[in-house]
């Protein structure tokens, strides 16, 4: 029932958005972008201790992302948005391994085109209700993107969509909340892709894996300000399906984030607790947060930017009956780095399958400063220090001690310009040295990438 439901929403937005010629006072808005990037790893996933198979390899690869969208708008308060995604690559460099998830093992891999985003807005409903159903993107809405940010984690920065209903609920000109339901399956049962691989490369049955199991969620979540201090308290409850040998998991999640600035100052953070069970009956409980000041230097030289900060995830205590392995619910994405969100993969993998950035049993602290010399062109440099506040148990020794607590030390650099307005560039070279959380054999891994991304 809620499939249908969902297939009848989604096509009615492109219903509106390929019918809607019929009103003279239809408005029409549209573009297409293109995202070159070359990656190079280097140890990543497993810095070089378990064999080299195909999910393990390092890699040198181009990818190459297009995306055509357009928009209508019947009214003011009516209208419907479409956004169409390839995500092609291209494995012919070299020296590295290559990982190709084309099913004749070429270098180029067309991978599919797929319906990124669809879906209708109605605003304004009574003064002060706005509803957006269909798919959707969830980029900057809820906070930093601690707990919702990427729907699809599976396919990398393809695409971050949402299959969801979200109403937001206007109370007073400082608080609003927006209450949303979301469906995300293991793969695309929803919409049709075109030239899907039929098997390997991370598709299953001609679709892409999108994320470890099928996903639902209800969630509560409020903005409020006072003066200058921003509260976002939140509620989350979400269902995880049995997958490999995990049974079904009910989890809630509840907290708030908190944002007090002054003058160039910033000073805040987000804590949040997990409670809930599988169905077995195991219990799953988690806390996550962090804390962090910033400032900015409006009036010096280069317009320098600090941020200082400490995150806290916390991981499963091996003497324990429960499970208190933190549960990054739907951000699953780089957060606050590149590199490792791939390195947890053999670690995580038992609790959200083969797909980067299970942010769990982590503790980071973060030190950035960024660099604006010209309006243009920025630099930011961050050094990362990373512990375990857990020590783990039965993971591959290869790899891993399960004795120490000391993840290693990571420094980052990301330059970044903008050429025109519609074309702009980054690097960005990632460079971690394990501590004594992994295997005395666990070498360095390096991951850099440069992009160039044109809009129009």
């Amino acid at each position: 029932m809620r499939k249908h439901l969902v297939r009848v929403l989604l096509l009615l937005a492109a219903g509106i958005l390929f019918a809607s010629t019929a009103y003279a006072e239809v408005k029409f808005d549209g573009g297409v972008d293109f995202r070159l990037r070359q990656e190079i790893w280097d140890n990543v996933v497993t810095l070089n201790t378990l064999s080299l198979t195909t999910s393990g390899a390092d890699r040198n690869f181009l990818r190459l992302r297009t995306r055509v969208w357009g928009k209508a708008d019947l009214s003011n308060d009516f209208g419907a948005y479409l956004k169409l995604t390839n995500e092609a690559k291209w494995f012919g460099l070299g020296p590295f391994n290559s990982f190709k998830t084309n099913i004749h093992n070429d270098d180029f891999d067309p991978d599919e085109l797929i319906v990124d985003n669809l879906y209708v807005d109605v605003k304004n409903l009574l003064g002060a209700v706005d509803v957006r159903v269909g798919r959707q993107d969830f980029l900057g809405t809820y906070g930093e993107g601690f707990l919702i940010t990427d729907g699809t984690p599976g396919d990398g920065s393809r695409s971050f969509y949402f299959n969801a209903a979200k109403v937001n609920v206007k109370l007073s000109k400082n608080f609003n909340f927006d209450a949303t339901y979301i469906t995300d399956p293991r793969t695309d049962i929803y919409m049709p892709s075109l030239h899907p691989a039929v098997t390997g490369g991370g598709f299953i049955d001609n679709k892409k894996l999108l994320n470890a199991s099928n996903e639902q969620a209800f969630v509560l979540y409020g903005r409020g300000k006072i003066d200058n201090l921003v509260v976002e308290p939140y509620y989350i409850y979400k269902t995880e399906q049995a997958f490999s040998t995990n049974p079904k998991l009910k989890l809630n999640t509840i907290g708030a984030r908190a944002v007090y600035s002054v003058n160039s100052w910033k000073v805040g953070g987000e804590f949040a607790h997990q409670f809930g069970e599988y169905s077995g009956g195991v219990d799953r409980s988690g806390n996550g947060g962090y804390i962090f000041v910033s400032r900015k230097y409006e009036q010096t030289t280069w317009k320098p930017e600090f941020d200082l900060r400490f995150v806290y995830l916390s991981g499963d205590d091996p003497g324990s009956s429960k499970n208190e392995t933190w549960d990054p619910l739907f951000s699953r994405n780089p957060y606050w780095n590149e590199l490792i969100i791939y390195t947890l993969i053999p670690e995580t993998s038992k609790f959200g399958g083969a797909i980067p950035g299970y942010w769990t049993n982590m503790e980071i602290l973060k030190l950035t400063a960024k660099l604006n010399f010209t309006p243009a062109t920025n630099l930011a440099l961050a050094l990362q220090y990373l512990w375990a506040p857990e020590k783990t148990a039965g993971l591959p020794a290869a790899m891993f001690t399960n004795d120490g607590h000391n993840r290693g030390f990571l420094p980052t650099a990301i330059l970044s310009h903008k050429f025109t307005k519609n074309i702009d560039g980054m690097a960005q070279l990632e460079y971690f040295a394990p501590g004594n959380f992994y295997a005395d054999a666990a070498d360095n891994a390096l991951f850099f990438r440069w992009q160039l991304q044109v809009k129009f």
